[in-house]
């Protein structure tokens, strides 16, 4: 039986597997290779990368790390997860492989917009198309920004957005659904409105155009503000409780409401940023550590 099986290879699971490799334990990491981290052409908010660096060199540098420690990752699904004696059933394929303890790192999924992937891929490397304000507003500092969304979550990214640039237009994905108070918020901040529904993206020259009710609009960068699909499904399978939106409900140690199961990382309730998912995770390795230590006493 392993001492802990990670769920997750992207910051918050490689991290969790760095430390908990470091602390002599016999882990597993498995990753169905779909991180979101992957997908983020320049990271540079992340500290100690003046320059930035993307999101796949510092997944291979978090996972080269530590696997020079003992760590071993295995690119496969897990599929289910259940409770067994002494710990937790692991179930990849026809394979169930045993745990003590399990972390939780498997992320969420964004929605797209409606779009061929090539494009997406082409204009998310180029940065005509983002997903984290927090993370890159800084870079369209005084550019042409649309928002594609509406409703609160549609107006909070629109208005954070605000704080990089007098040029923000929110455009509903099919029809605005906004309240009074919502509209004024806008319109006090000099946010224009554009009715859906939207489609037809491309590439046009420098910018990306897409089609609107009020004709064809084109813009530096466009942030689709369409929500996300929190990956939590293996946990609420044994019970880990969670908010509406499906992000686990963790403690301040990282523990979800079935005892031995941890989460970290975007899966959780909390900051989706990469710093903040090291953080849970090392967070989790350590009390992890020290759960199985009360168990069984770690000594060499």
């Amino acid at each position: 039986m392993d001492d802990c099986i990670i769920i997750g290879g992207g910051p918050a699971g490689l991290t969790a597997a760095i430390y908990l490799a470091r602390f002599h334990l016999d882990i597993r990491l498995f990753d169905c290779g779909s991180s979101r981290a992957a997908q983020i052409p320049c990271t540079r908010n992340h500290a100690g990368y003046p320059e930035g660096i993307s999101g796949k060199e510092l997944l291979a540098r978090m996972l080269a790390q530590a696997e020079k420690y003992g760590a071993v990752r295995e690119l496969a699904e897990v599929e289910g997860l259940r409770l067994i004696e002494g710990g937790f059933g692991v179930r990849v394929g026809e394979r169930e492989h045993a745990a003590r303890t399990v972390l939780l790192a498997t992320g969420v999924v964004n929605n797209r917009p409606d779009m061929p992937n090539e494009l997406h891929d082409t204009a998310l490397a180029g940065g005509l198309l983002r997903y984290c304000p927090i993370c890159d507003g800084y870079e369209v500092t005084d550019k042409r920004v649309g928002v594609i969304g509406t409703g609160s979550h549609g107006m909070a990214e629109a208005l954070f957005l605000r704080g990089y640039s007098a040029d923000v237009t929110l455009i509903a994905p099919e029809a605005h659904a906004l309240s009074d108070e919502e509209v004024t918020l806008l319109d006090e901040a000099g946010i224009a409105r554009i009715e859906g529904p939207c489609g037809g993206y491309a590439i046009e020259g420098e910018r990306i155009a897409l089609d609107t009710a009020e004709g064809r609009k084109d813009f530096d960068t466009i942030y689709p503000a369409l929500g996300s699909v929190i990956r939590s499904g293996l946990a609420i399978q044994v019970g880990a409780r969670a908010d509406e939106n499906g992000c686990l409900e963790v403690d301040d140690h990282q523990r979800t409401s079935v005892p031995g199961l941890f989460a970290a990382g975007d899966v959780a309730r909390g900051l989706d940023q990469i710093s903040h998912a090291m953080g849970e995770a090392g967070v989790a390795a350590t009390t992890i550590r020290n759960l199985l230590a009360e168990q069984k006493p770690i000594r060499r």
